[in-house]
């Protein structure tokens, strides 16, 4: 298989188990209790140049299938590709494993915990005294799928992926 098609098989998959895993936790995977399984992948960009697009694509479609407005799938899509792309980055500059997990994750949790909260109130009028509630609710939910469910994942990647 070459190298290309191993990339875009690659994205796919990602953009694929990003979609599956917001739907199998979907009760809690949208709205003002915000917790996604599949925010364990925004650690992928640290070893995939295409996780990050890929994550993007997954993350729209999640959003388009669980309802949510246009400004939601566009904006809230947007900010996981900006997360992604700030992982990637981190991936490529760090090198200890560690120091490359931990810095790498706060991209995902922080961007996601204070831009969300502002699109939502943008998108569905919200009351904006909501959005300290919010963002701490996405601090907590995010940390635990980035570092708890994520990290073992990118500790794998990391053995297997030499």
């Amino acid at each position: 298989m070459s190298k290309s098609t191993k990339i875009i098989v690659r994205a796919g998959l990602i953009a694929g188990l990003y979609v599956v895993l917001s739907l199998i936790t979907f009760p809690i995977a949208s709205g003002f209790i915000q917790f996604r399984l599949s925010e364990a992948l925004t650690l992928l960009p640290l070893f995939f140049l295409e996780a990050a697009p890929a994550l993007f694509v997954g993350c729209a479609f999640s959003n388009l299938i669980t309802g949510c407005t246009v400004l939601d799938v566009l904006f809230g899509s947007l900010t996981t590709l900006l997360a992604g792309v700030i992982t990637l980055l981190v991936g490529k500059t760090i090198k200890k494993t560690f120091a490359k997990i931990v810095i790498g994750g706060l991209a995902p949790v922080i961007l996601n915990a204070s831009l969300l909260p502002v699109i939502w109130i943008w998108a569905y009028g919200q009351i904006e005294l909501m959005y300290t509630v919010q963002m701490l609710v996405l601090l907590i939910s995010q940390a635990i799928s980035v570092y708890g469910a994520g990290t073992p994942l990118a500790l794998m990647l990391k053995k297997y992926n030499k």
